[in-house]
């Protein structure tokens, strides 16, 4: 994908208040990238870090941190980030998305 994919993908999930969630799909959508879910996770990847963005609110739609080895630790920062905004993740890096998820435009900040 090109510079200005990513740069979409960053400003989308820039949006994402503390405390809430939105998955790699859900800001396809956002940027009218229907089916490029794996995309947005590359385009997060390609963040210089530290980063204002916080990438680490975005996570897969079955709830989960996407742990892998690739991600040379990103997976555990991610957990860490996201436990310290109030986020509870489990060991295996599964999350309550349903209660966190972020609705944009929605009401009291969620």
């Amino acid at each position: 994908m090109d510079r200005s994919f990513d740069e979409r993908v960053w400003q989308a999930v820039a949006q994402i208040p503390p405390g809430r969630l939105a998955t790699y799909g859900q800001i396809a959508e956002a940027i009218g990238a229907y089916g490029c879910a794996r995309q947005v996770g590359w385009a997060l990847r390609r963040l210089p870090l530290p980063s204002e963005v916080p990438w680490q609110r975005v996570v897969n739609a079955k709830g989960c941190i996407s742990l892998s080895l690739s991600r040379e630790g990103s997976d555990w920062m991610q957990r860490d980030l996201l436990i310290a905004e109030g986020i509870p993740v489990d060991a295996q890096g599964r999350l309550p998305l349903a209660e966190f998820r972020w609705s944009p435009g929605a009401s009291c900040g969620g």
